[in-house]
């Protein structure tokens, strides 16, 4: 075969292709558009389904931090409830001890000075109990907030 020949036959050739190129473009190119839509739809669809996930987190969120708060403020209430009682009945003693020390003062004026100086002692003593327990109270009311504030900052942080 002659290279005139080949010549001719590789123009067949390249023509058959040319021939047949644009049709197979534009199927392709059909069938591009058609993968690209359903690309966007599931891309669209994914968004949906994790916004949906997204939205329902963050509700049971709120709902769990509702009920943080509402455990947070129910102890703390029980807390200052604790207080009280405790504040109540300290004074309540000490309403007994100075009325007890008044008629004791009363009954037994020749042992005043002793007994002065005794219920000093049983007062600072006392006083000292009184400090113990409402700096007691008071730190554990202080671990309590930071706890919370602690707790808040996490689920600040988690939103």
């Amino acid at each position: 075969m002659t290279t005139e020949e080949r010549l001719y036959k590789l123009e067949g050739i390249v023509e058959g292709v040319m021939a047949t190129l644009p049709g197979q473009v534009t199927s392709l190119e059909g069938r591009v558009d058609l993968l690209r839509q359903e690309v966007k739809a599931e891309i669209g669809a994914l968004r949906r389904e994790v916004e949906e996930k997204f939205n329902g987190l963050r509700q049971e969120l709120k709902g769990e931090i509702q009920s943080l708060r509402q455990e947070v403020k129910a102890e703390i209430g029980g807390l200052r409830r604790e207080v009280e009682e405790k504040f109540n009945g300290l004074r309540q003693e000490l309403k007994g001890e100075i009325q007890s020390l008044r008629q004791e003062v009363k009954a037994e004026t020749t042992e005043l000075r002793g007994e002065i100086q005794s219920l000093r002692q049983e007062m600072a003593g006392l006083r000292q109990e009184v400090k113990a327990e409402i700096n007691t109270a008071f730190n554990k009311l202080m671990l309590y907030f930071t706890a919370l504030a602690a707790a808040l900052a996490v689920l600040t942080f988690l939103r």
